[in-house]
This record gives C-alpha cells, structure tokens and sequence, in this order.
C-alpha cells in the first residue's frame, strides 16, 4: 500500500472530526478569516451518524457561535424544566439534593446528531469543503511536523488487498490540522503517543455510556424533566450512574454510564444497563413503550490534571480528543464547542498550532476545569466518600490545595477467581427473565442501524489473539466477551479442544471501550472503511 500513488490536496486548515468542537472550529475561522481554505474530515456516513452524547446542552457557546440557531432548532429541542437527583436501592429511590452542578435551568435536551448536522450545513454554506464518509486514517508526519493526514483507502479485501473497486485514501497536506476526533480519537491517540503530549498528565480515565430513545405510552413523559440516579444496580466501589431526559412527543432519552475503571472482570456495563430498566420505579416507565434507536459511546472524564498537552508542530487537540467533559455538571457540549472556536481564533490570528495550549490553559473553559478537577478523581473511594468529597469541593469552589490524581483503567481489574458466572449473579440481582427490550447486545446493536461491509479488513486489531485463549482467560476470564457493548469478540471453540477469539467486527458500535478497557492493551481500534459503522437515529 506505501507504493500506491495517491492524490494530494492542499487546504490551509484540515479538520478531522465532524462533532461539535470541529464544526464550531470551522465555522468560526470562516468567520474571521473567509479567503482561508479550510476542510473538515468525518468518518461517519452524514454529519451526526456516530454524534451520541447526553445530551443536556449548557447553550452559551451556541449562542455566541450561531445568534439565531433557536429559528432552526435541532429536531429535538426540549428546554430542561425541572431536575431531581435520585438514589436506587434495589427496590426503591431516595430523592437527595441536586448538587448545583447539575442544575439544568436554561439548558436544553437536544438531538446531538441533529444539531452537529445543522452545524455542517452551517459550515459547508460558508464555504468549508466537508466530507461524510472520509475518516482520517493516519497523520502524515514529515521533519517532526505535522503536515496533515491520509484519508482511509476505500475497497480493500477482508485480506489486506486491493480488491476490484479500490480507491486510495487521498493525502490532506495542510497548514493546521485540527483533531476532533472526540473520545479516544485513533489519530489523536497516534499523536499523543507520538510526540509524549501526555508525559505530564495524570492518567487518563473514561466511562462508558448507554443511551436509548424511547417512545412511552401516552401521558407518561414530563417534558424538560432531566433525572439522574446513583446507586442500585451498580455496587459503591463502581463508579456510574443513569440517567432520564423526558421529551415531548410521549418520548424518553434512557441512559447509563459506568466508569471504565471498574475491578470486577466479570461484570458486564450492558447487562447492569439492563438491570436498571427493570427497577421498581423505571420499569413502569417504559412498560408497553418502544425502543426506537439505541448507542453506546465511551466518555474521557479524567478532567483537567488528565489533559495532555493541545498542540504540537503543525496540529492542535480540541474536544473530547484531549478531553474537555466537565464531569460533575455532566456537560460536554458547550466545552468542546468553545474549544473549537478558541482554536480557531488563536488559528487566525496566528496562523500557527503553537501557542494554543497556552491560550486554553488560561481561558475560562480551563477555570471550569480546574474548579471540579478533584470530583471525579475522589469516587476512586467509593460512592460516599466520592459525594463527600464533592460536597468539600462544591462549597470550596475547587480551591482545595490539592489535585487528585487519575488511574489507568486498563490496570484496574481484579484478577479472576475462576468463577464463571457474572459478579451481579453471585450478588443474587441477575435477572432470570428480560421482559424490556432488548433482549440481548445484538438486539441493541439493531437499534443503532450498524453497517460494516463484512468483506473489509477487520478495524479491531489484536496485536497477539493467543493471549486471548491462554493468558487473558487464566487472569481475567476474557473480559472483552463483557465489556463490549456489541458482542464484537467472542471466545469460541478452535475445533481442537481449545479455544479462540473470533471478532464481529461488523457489530461495532464504535464505542472504543474495547481499545480503552483491554488489560494488556494489545486492542487497537482503526478507522473501518469511510461510512461503516452505527447510523443514529436522533440520539
């Protein structure tokens, strides 16, 4: 494939993530420096097919960007009206004080894939070349300097080889490139390790999100109320929550979050998802309503002493690909757009990557940061102590004289002790019967339209699958087979009495817990071919 000749185009600015922090950028730099040739790459097949988020949005930094976005909201666009802040046990809920982070009044429940697909016709009328379909597959590096990135090539055999209708990924050969890629961004990760933009941060740490939209039987949703629940069924030491966002149209946004730092190797995020749904006082909820689209995606919550360094020669970080998500407010959006936009002024008026870590260090969005940094951390203790320590933190302001430091989630599963049954078995909370869809991770997969084309090259790469079979399961009991959200790896039988990791790599949801999660960190996830993977349907 290095010998293929391949097409060069040459922009002044090249922007790779299609999300809010990416289109913000651009729209923002058309702004101030229209004559600028700027293009923005997304790996989905249309602008907001793989945006998941919440998504409770804080509205100043749209406001500022796009004035009159209120004429053309999202096609889900319901003002928060009333918040409550739950405890579950295992048969019922304590209401306990809402923590003022998360406070919702003013902000607004949206569809993240509609409004990033207003964005990008926002950003395309103003003269910005986008591309759908067209993931960035590597950073092209020449002298130490970024020079831009190399589009995935299209057409490729499951076996690596050009198949009859290949087509070499264009190179993107740019002044600036900006990487918004969000969450564990494969580009950014590349960069990161490449240029040691992390060699002073704290560890990063993520969660794992669930998110489903449902369609209620009618009289059932309250629009503009926004729920949070802790506790039940997840155990103190387990990091997570859920959460309710009520609609209008007799629909519900269903989520859960579970910290990806979690010890128990047998444990499974979906199957606590599930558990979730069928508690005393949210099964009633969805009783004889619908599923109507479904996703997972995994969030970077190490916060600021997690962040790495946002620039090197010739590119910058903005986003969750550095990892912007106020944790405690449970707020990204308007983060990863002022990120954007703040890159895109120190862009124009520099015309250069240097200098912009600096800038973000000292602008309000870094305060936010540094005012909640201790939060997240502090769960590492467990639940009560977590909430204690949000507490001091709350009415402190942040003003501690301390930074907590982050654990590698990768490191942070206990070694099995051989039994195969799930940890929520042994604790007697496994549910025998489902009767709330879905069924299963494959059900779920359903509902989040996922397409791979099954003759492409598998984008999940295990650098040494024998581990899977000896090593792996010894320690661990394979946690992959649980972790994944999608059914993506299984251990099945090699036909010799042994066994052997078989990947799905069609079921992938893009969620990049396997790449975040793997204990020996042998997972690595690359760009699939330009428009595979979850198509989302108002989420």
């Amino acid at each position: 494939m290095e010998l293929i000749e391949r097409d060069v185009m040459a922009y002044d600015v090249a922007i790779v993530g299609g999300g809010p922090a990416g289109l913000a950028c651009a729209i923002r730099l058309k702004s101030l420096k229209p004559d600028l040739s700027i293009c923005l790459l997304e790996k989905g097949s249309e602008f907001g097919a793989h945006a998941l988020s919440g998504a409770v949005m804080q509205p100043d930094a749209l406001d500022e960007l796009v004035p009159d976005w209120r004429d053309d909201p999202p096609t889900i666009c319901v003002p928060a009206s009333r918040d409550e802040f739950l405890l579950l046990t295992r048969t019922g809920r304590r209401r306990l004080p809402t923590p003022p982070q998360m406070s919702n009044h003013g902000n607004f429940i949206v569809s993240l894939g509609s409004l990033v697909g207003k964005l990008a016709a926002r950003a395309e009328n103003a003269g910005v070349d986008v591309f759908p379909g067209f993931p960035a597959a590597e950073a092209l590096i020449e002298d130490g300097r970024v020079i831009g990135v190399r589009c995935g090539d299209m057409g490729v055999d499951a076996d690596g080889s050009p198949g009859a209708a290949f087509a070499p990924g264009v190179d993107i050969h740019a002044g600036v490139t900006v990487l918004a890629e969000g969450c564990r961004g494969s580009v950014s990760k590349q960069l990161i390790q490449t240029f040691g933009l992390d060699a002073d941060a704290s560890p990063q740490t993520y969660g794992l999100g669930f998110k489903e939209l449902w369609r209620l039987a009618p009289g059932r949703a309250e629009p503009g109320l926004v729920q949070h629940t802790v506790g039940w069924p997840l155990d103190s030491g387990t990091y997570g929550g859920s959460f309710a966002y009520h609609l209008d149209e007799d629909r519900v946004y269903l989520g859960f979050v579970v910290g990806l730092d979690y010890a128990d190797p047998q444990f499974s995020p979906f199957e606590a998802f599930q558990q979730f749904k069928h508690h005393p006082s949210v099964r009633p909820l969805l009783e004889g309503g619908e599923i109507i689209s479904a996703g997972a995606r995994t969030l970077i919550e190490g916060g600021l002493q997690s962040l790495p360094r946002l620039e090197m020669p010739g590119a910058v970080l903005v986003g969750d690909a550095a990892g912007k998500l106020n944790v405690p407010k449970i707020k990204g959006i308007h983060m990863a757009m002022r990120s954007g936009m703040l890159a895109a002024e120190h862009i124009a008026t520099e015309t250069r990557a240097e200098g912009f870590d600096a800038l973000w260090r000292s602008s309000p969005s870094a305060d936010e940061l540094r005012r909640v940094r201790n939060i997240r951390p502090g769960f590492r203790r467990g639940l009560w102590f977590g909430m204690a320590n949000a507490a001091l933190e709350t009415v402190t302001g942040g003003r501690t004289p301390w930074t907590l430091e982050n654990h590698a989630d990768h490191r942070s599963l206990d070694r099995s002790d051989g039994n195969e049954q799930p940890a929520l078995a042994r604790a007697d909370q496994w549910l025998k019967t489902r009767e709330l869809p879905p069924r299963d991770r494959l059900a779920s997969v359903f509902f989040a339209a996922t397409e791979h084309d099954e003759n492409q090259p598998v984008h999940l790469k295990v650098a040494d699958t024998t581990v899977c079979a000896t090593t792996c399961y010894e320690e661990y009991r394979n946690p992959c087979t649980r972790f994944c959200p999608a059914n993506v790896y299984e251990m099945v039988s090699d036909g010799e009495g042994g066994r052997r990791l078989q990947i799905n790599a069609s079921n992938c949801v893009h969620c990049k817990a396997c790449d975040i999660k793997d204990p020996y960190q042998i997972i690595n996830w690359v760009t699939p071919e330009g428009g595979s993977g979850p198509n989302y349907q108002n989420l």
